[in-house]
């Protein structure tokens, strides 16, 4: 399974990609405007496309780009703008009828496109139908609704291999470590966190307390 980082933030990408672990990036138009909350600088196109560009070269990986319009006709040429900013980029849309439609109409041009806000097998189903290279199921949503992320999950896999679909599927709206165990335990190709949880996955008080016994022993023995 692979890891990616949802956010904006390129001190976050920078830092865990040189953990050599990072395989792509996941992001919005908030993500990036918060980012530059605070500066006194308007998030316009340009500067939204330049920020994009910078994540890809850092990422260098698929980076999920969404778009902010809701009819299809403006989805399409939305999506079109942003797959030309870098070859890494991956159009992100919602799974709404607009959505499919956009989804058909790009994926049929070569462009890439991941259908996000998943909350059924039977979206991720329309979604892969429609031509979309990525799902994302969101695990921590339906778990905040007292349904079963994980059983959501199992159930997109399955039915991607029963059906063979040529479809990725992405588990966002990860919350926690376990969700990211979860996560590749039940076959999900990829998993998008923030940065606290991916700096989490590293962190055990066993190693820590490992690691300064054994510098401790080393302190007496060493020459």
């Amino acid at each position: 399974m692979e890891l990616y980082l949802d956010t904006a933030n390129l001190e976050e990408i920078r830092e865990i990609a040189a953990w050599g672990v990072l395989s792509g990036v996941t992001t919005n138009p908030t993500l990036v405007a918060k980012e530059y909350a605070g500066r006194g600088a308007k998030l316009t196109e340009e500067v939204l496309f330049a920020h994009l560009r910078a994540i890809c070269e850092v990422a260098k990986g698929p980076v999920s780009a969404e778009v902010t319009a809701l009819a299809a006709e403006a989805m399409v040429e939305e999506g079109l703008r942003l797959a030309a900013i870098h070859p890494h980029i991956v159009v992100k849309l919602p799974t709404t009828e607009e959505g499919l439609k956009a989804c058909k109409r790009l994926s049929s041009q070569g462009v890439k496109v991941n259908m996000t806000l998943i909350f059924s097998a039977n979206q991720a189903l329309l979604a892969a139908r429609a031509g979309a290279a990525y799902v994302s199921p969101f695990l921590g949503r339906v778990d905040d609704i007292s349904w079963d992320g994980g059983e959501l999950l199992r159930e997109i896999v399955e039915l991607i291999q029963v059906q063979n679909l040529p479809v990725r599927v992405i588990a966002a709206s990860i919350r926690h470590p376990r969700h990211v165990t979860e996560a590749a335990l039940l076959g999900a190709d990829i998993a998008t966190m923030p940065y606290a949880v991916f700096k989490q996955l590293l962190k055990h008080p066993l190693t820590d307390i490992g690691l300064r016994r054994f510098m401790e022993d080393w302190e007496k023995v060493k020459p």
